[in-house]
């Protein structure tokens, strides 16, 4: 009888990304100040395990400054707001603390300048998607949207020789270069943004689950459904050479039947999942005989963002 090794392949990095670390030390700290409830307005982040336990600790989210009462403390969540709603919060007289991801505040940066200087720009991003919302709000006479390669005959502009394009933070590192690739064809004279717009901590997960993909049979990557940057880790993995990739929110979502006939699981996470999450996954794997672990980093991640303003007296509480 001839035993085959069951092992992980475990991609790092991995747990929170630092803009989704201020993000939730946001919430929490606001808590500590002000009491509950503080509202915040949308996800802080997209995970509905840390949403669920904020909500325990007396954060209520909600989808408009509409909703909070007039006076009260609201945090915008870490994908950013358009300057509209700034404004309605104002109106409202809400104390507002900005837990907007300096990255996609660069990438807001970038549009008003590009838009001051008469720029059509090519923001490439899903429709929908709350980061793209803020964004477009920022110029929205000058920005058109691309969702994807294929949409890149659709995009019109006033001038061939003024056009920039931008992207939503949380793509996939490929399609996004085949999309501008195509842009580029079809406008020659197409400006980039000054530095990558795509955050570091997606590019580094997705070039961590490269190097795992293609020697697992199967790739479980932790995170929720409606977060972008782990729905783009599942499509990474599949195109790198994975067998197959499944997106969990938890242990519990994993079905056995994936497992049955896999040798090598590979497992990663989205920027927004926290560490207990995937210890969780790892254990669940180990009770199903996948109890050799081996850590695969592409790169190590040190960078930490300030907390808003408005905290930073409190003092911050690090991981």
């Amino acid at each position: 009888m001839v035993l085959t090794t069951r092992r992980v392949l475990l991609a790092k990095p991995r747990g929170y990304c630092a803009g989704v670390d201020r993000a939730v030390q946001t919430v929490e700290m606001a808590l500590e100040r002000y009491g509950a409830p503080v509202y915040v307005r949308k996800q802080i982040v997209h995970n509905k395990h840390v949403v669920a336990a904020l909500e325990e600790c007396g954060a209520v989210f909600v989808d408009e400054a509409a909703d909070v009462p007039e006076g009260a403390v609201v945090v915008f969540s870490a994908h950013g707001v358009a300057p509209q709603v700034r404004a309605d919060a104002e109106v409202r007289n809400l104390h507002t603390i900005d837990a907007t991801c300096p990255l996609v505040t660069k990438v807001h940066n970038e549009a008003r300048r590009f838009a001051a200087q008469g720029y059509d720009i090519l923001l490439i991003g899903h429709e929908g998607h709350e980061e793209v919302v803020g964004t477009t709000g920022e110029a929205p006479s000058h920005i058109h949207l691309v969702d994807g390669p294929e949409n890149s005959a659709q995009a019109q502009v006033k001038d061939p020789a003024k056009v920039a394009w931008l992207s939503q933070t949380t793509l996939s590192v490929d399609e996004t270069t085949q999309t501008v690739a195509a842009l580029r064809e079809r406008f020659p004279q197409l400006v980039d943004p000054p530095s990558d717009d795509i955050c570091y901590a997606t590019q580094n997960r997705q070039a961590a689950v490269k190097r795992i993909a293609s020697e697992s049979d199967v790739v479980i990557v932790v995170g929720s459904q409606n977060s972008s940057n782990s729905v783009r880790l599942v499509e990474v993995a599949l195109d790198a050479g994975a067998a197959a990739a499944y997106l969990v929110d938890d242990a519990g979502s994993i079905e056995p039947g994936w497992l049955e006939n896999a040798s090598t699981v590979g497992v990663t996470s989205g920027a927004s999942v926290p560490e207990d999450l995937v210890s969780g996954v790892l254990d669940q794997l180990a009770r199903s005989g996948f109890d050799s672990v081996e850590e695969v980093e592409a790169v190590e991640e040190r960078l930490v963002f300030a907390l808003p303003h408005e905290l930073r007296a409190s003092g911050a509480r690090r991981r």
